[in-house]
């Protein structure tokens, strides 16, 4: 499902996010105050603009408010990160995901209403950039640039779905594999479609990237439906 992102900093791992949302086919508006940044992603991305996060009439003339996702992906300047989260949140951003330096960064991140918080050192920003895509994905490993493996925690409203009724499996309608179910004290490797799911499973499922990004859509709606 095609998203309008906001990527806020274009250093090395804000630009590599950008340019992957980007190619992954979202709408991504870039923003830094630093103008030779703009210019130097101006070839790569549709929507760049120079800015200054922390002026909250300016995030508000560029709609911010509007966008599914905003992404602080500001490094160094710990004070600047912290408040463009904040203005983010106060503008009613529904999904804010910052960028953490580390543990304690994160921490402070976490209590002024990060929604998700990117370890940078750990991850790249491609990386990053599927987890973004996949939002109710813990982990994802990229095998190919294009193929992926996603560990995903059963949400509550598909326990007693069966894989089968999820339409998992290569012949399925989204062509998504479940390679194993983490089970409590127990592993099942290459369950069977018949497999119903149980509270607190997690899911090793492994696809091509748009064919994950839809099955979690899928996921997703069912739950809507069910309101």
């Amino acid at each position: 499902m095609k998203k309008q992102i906001a990527v806020f900093g274009l250093g090395r791992f804000g630009i590599s996010l950008a340019t992957t949302l980007a190619s992954e086919g979202h709408d991504v508006l870039a923003i830094d105050k630093d103008e030779t940044k703009i210019q130097n992603v101006a070839s790569l991305l549709t929507h760049a603009v120079q800015a200054d996060a922390v002026n909250e009439s300016v995030l508000s003339e560029l709609g911010i408010a509007n966008f599914d996702i905003a992404i602080v992906a500001i490094g160094s300047a710990i004070e600047s990160s912290v408040l463009t989260t904040i203005l983010l949140k106060k503008l009613g951003v529904d999904y804010v995901i910052a960028r953490a330096n580390d543990e304690l960064h994160g921490s402070i991140l976490e209590k002024i209403g990060a929604d998700h918080v990117v370890y940078a050192e750990r991850e790249m920003g491609s990386r990053a950039a599927h987890g973004i895509l996949l939002t109710e994905v813990s982990d994802y490993m990229t095998i190919t640039p294009s193929y992926g493996i996603a560990k995903y925690k059963v949400a509550p409203h598909l326990v007693g779905e069966s894989l089968e009724s999820l339409e998992i499996g290569r012949t399925g309608k989204w062509e998504v594999a479940a390679l194993l179910i983490q089970r409590e004290n127990e592993v099942i490797v290459t369950p069977d479609r018949a497999e119903v799911l149980q509270a607190n499973d997690i899911m090793i499922l492994s696809g091509s990237d748009d064919k994950l990004v839809k099955i979690l859509t899928d996921f997703r709606e069912r739950k809507n439906n069910d309101k």
